[in-house]
């Protein structure tokens, strides 16, 4: 059993934030993963910055684009990662397109991980597929290895990705990039529960989720929520972190009600 994994054991919705290492400036990333924690996320997604983020929205993109204009590499955001490990014992897991991991030199990067204190890897450009050395590397430093799956899934997939993924599943809301949304597809209950029926793993909820109200009715049915895009818009805003504390805190009341 992973530390990962064991969130999901505590009897209470785990809620998982994303930051990108480097976003809005050098130096801020330790904080940003403090406030997380300390406004009661339970897992902390750090992504490392790659000029072609297919997967995610403007507000992400952009994120990545000023981390990157900033000069954060992957080996800053291992430093970064011992950095935020020095002060918080919250899971953490790197988020990341494999064209970063590749040019550091791939079971370095995960051997390298692991001794900065993350705690596994979410790579949504790499299919199950093509993922099998990649799970032996995550496997080899007691890392996590987790994979996504979106609605259009097909039940061959499904039954591929309840097999391998580790820590938890991370489904997908929509068809489409990340970014906050008004609504949630009014299918996302049938998506979890086609999942869930097939794997006791853990499920995870990202894209899209952006207010209390999403985030409480992901939790009737998943496991945990992801939240990305709005905790980047909200750091921009509020360089105090005040309005990302108080967003965070109206979350976790939400999803444990």
């Amino acid at each position: 059993m992973s530390v990962v994994s064991d969130v999901f054991k505590r009897g209470r919705k785990a809620l998982i934030g994303y930051i990108t290492v480097g976003h809005p400036e050098p130096g801020r990333t330790v904080a940003i993963a403090k406030a997380l924690a300390e406004s009661g996320c339970d897992i902390i997604e750090l992504g490392i910055p790659f000029s072609d983020p297919l997967g995610d929205g403007p507000t992400i993109q952009q994120s990545s684009f000023e981390a990157l204009r900033h000069g954060t590499t992957p080996e800053l955001c291992l430093e970064e990662a011992a950095a935020i490990r020095r002060e918080t014992a919250t899971p953490l897991l790197f988020m990341s397109y494999y064209n970063p991991i590749l040019s550091y030199g791939d079971a370095a990067f995960f051997r390298d991980a692991a001794r900065a204190g993350v705690n596994g890897f979410i790579l949504p450009d790499v299919p199950p597929e093509e993922g099998g050395q990649l799970e032996g590397y995550a496997a080899a430093n007691g890392l996590d290895y987790v994979y996504l799956l979106a609605p259009t899934s097909t039940d061959a997939r499904i039954r591929t990705v309840a097999e391998r993924s580790t820590g938890f599943i991370y489904l997908v809301s929509l068809t489409g990039v990340t970014g906050a949304r008004e609504t949630l597809p009014p299918e996302l209950e049938d998506f979890v529960r086609r999942v869930r029926a097939v794997t006791g793993k853990p499920l995870a909820v990202g894209f899209g989720i952006s207010t209390p109200e999403h985030a409480e009715r992901v939790a009737r049915v998943a496991d945990g929520i992801i939240v990305g895009s709005r905790i980047i818009q909200l750091i921009e805003r509020d360089a105090s972190l005040g309005e990302l504390r108080s967003f965070l805190k109206s979350l976790r009341e939400a999803i444990d009600m």
